[in-house]
């Protein structure tokens, strides 16, 4: 699940719990609505932390030695 459906479930679990007053029998829409956001909040402290660990940059291990000497030019300009 990416950042997208967390937000969507967090949305989805306000709209239950604040903008509905609907009685379904069996069922506690406040209790589900709640249960959304605290798994959409979850979600995204998990996707937080996994983004933020793919952010180290390592530095290379080896120097690149870029070397001029050595490149040819064939445009009929030698340089000299």
């Amino acid at each position: 699940m990416g950042l997208g459906g967390c937000i969507i479930l967090i949305a989805v679990g306000a709209i239950l719990t604040f903008a509905t007053d609907w009685d379904m029998q069996g069922v506690n829409l406040d209790l589900v609505g709640v249960i959304f956001m605290i798994v959409g909040l979850i979600g995204v402290a998990t996707f937080s932390s996994i983004a933020r660990r793919r952010r180290v940059v390592v530095p290379p291990a080896t120097p690149v030695i870029d070397d001029d000497r050595h490149r040819h030019h064939r445009d009929g300009y030698q340089g000299y």
